[in-house]
């Protein structure tokens, strides 16, 4: 039995990855607890394992008395004599106890902690080594679904994919493998948890990183990620080497290196932005392939005003006011856009408008600008789930304002080109 657990040791932390002293600990402890059992209250009890042969012994720590009152604390001095010739009354001696039958009654008692403690020594080994992959793109199986969750096997441990985390027109069917963002790393009720992402606008950048040879070498930094999982992500980018054309190496010959990562993302759209230090030509690059006419901005409110001509607003604008909405995210400016020849709206102006609207006023006006719906056409152009996500704006409110600018026009005059 003996050279059977050194055997099952060796295996343990060859496989496993657990140290053999943390297993060596964790089989003493559960053993001690089986001794206790099995010998009564004895005072100071101990156990110990020969780590090289495996031989497990009990031992207690006994108080010399010239008559024993308790049999489980006490040892008389002739007894004590025999294991130490000069113990005198008082002193302690280490006496062995170990029962013939201890092998047995410690193997049966303690195998449930044993496993026990090898499982949560097993989740500090992963917990330790996930923590350190967190921001890394790996490779997993679906195995299930939990509630809403995807629970995806990532060989050592599983990994959860939260709602969030996961994009709304992806099917992750059993047993199909695919590619996720280490997000976090978080202690659970049932151990650590590995939470994955699909979603996360990092997922993109690290997917870039790894097609993108320039990017991992840095000769290339991304400067920025604005994502609308699923649909489209746009990635400003930036040349440390003046010979290296940013926009190219990401987009390959032949596109093939985005190619690539669309794949990955299922068919979402990626534009890739040329950043600038310079605003009103980031914001231009940000805005393509609409032709702008002019760029205003206001560097303390951070808002920037943008003139197009009447055939590349609704470009701009982009479907369901998606190309403005990234772009304002990209760059870090509230964009607000206007036709050639209107009269030049601020916010308060915009606003004002919007509230004149039955049923809205102006803090929910206020709450429409400030998410990039900045007047009819936009609204005319959004579906109800776009309005829904503004604050204040239930699924009747979003459908009956979108019938109020299909009516008044909106829809005819920015169809737009996405």
């Amino acid at each position: 039995m003996n050279t059977d657990l050194i055997v099952v040791l060796d295996q343990m932390e060859r496989e496993k990855g657990i140290s053999r002293d943390v297993l060596l600990e964790a089989i003493q402890s559960s053993l001690l607890s089986a001794s206790k059992k099995s010998l009564g209250p004895a005072r100071e009890l101990e156990v110990t394992i020969d780590p090289k042969t495996g031989d497990i012994r009990a031992f207690c720590r006994l108080v010399v008395a010239e008559r024993v009152v308790d049999p489980f604390g006490e040892i008389t001095l002739d007894e004590a004599m025999k294991i130490e010739p000069k113990v005198k009354i008082g002193d302690e001696v280490v006496k062995e106890v170990t029962p013939r039958n201890f092998g047995r009654i410690a193997a049966q008692t303690a195998k449930q902690v044993v496993v026990q403690k090898i499982r949560e020594a097993e989740k500090d080994v992963v917990f330790g080594e996930f923590q350190t992959r967190v921001g890394e793109i790996v490779s997993g199986v679906v195995r299930h679904h939990e509630k809403q969750n995807v629970i995806i096997d990532l060989g050592r441990t599983e990994g959860i994919m939260p709602p969030r985390e996961q994009c709304h027109h992806e099917d992750y069917r059993l047993g199909s493998r695919v590619r996720v963002y280490i997000l976090a790393v978080r202690e659970g009720a049932r151990g650590p948890e590995v939470i994955l992402s699909r979603t996360h606008p990092s997922f993109v950048k690290r997917l870039f990183e790894l097609e993108v040879p320039e990017i991992d070498e840095g000769a290339v930094e991304i400067k920025a990620i604005a994502r609308e999982p699923g649909y489209r992500t746009k990635i400003a980018v930036h040349s440390v080497q003046d010979k290296v054309d940013c926009v190219g190496a990401c987009v390959g010959l032949r596109g093939n290196r985005v190619k690539a990562v669309v794949r990955e993302l299922n068919g979402e759209k990626i534009d890739i932005i040329r950043w600038d230090e310079d605003p009103v030509s980031y914001i231009t690059n940000a805005l393509s392939p609409a032709k702008l006419k002019q760029v205003t901005i206001d560097p303390e409110k951070g808002e920037c005003e943008v003139i197009v001509d009447e055939d590349q607003l609704s470009l701009a604008i982009g479907k369901k006011g998606q190309n403005v909405r990234l772009s304002s995210r990209l760059t870090g400016w509230k964009i607000d856009i206007y036709r050639e020849g209107e009269v030049l709206k601020g916010v308060k102006s915009a606003i004002s408008d919007l509230a004149e609207i039955p049923g809205v006023g102006e803090k929910m006006a206020r709450n429409l600008v400030e998410a990039g719906f900045i007047g009819l056409p936009v609204i005319a152009i959004s579906e109800p789930a776009d309005l829904m996500a503004v604050e204040g704006i239930g699924e009747k409110t979003a459908a009956e304002l979108i019938r109020i600018a299909r009516e008044a026009g909106g829809n005819s005059e920015n169809e737009s080109s996405g």
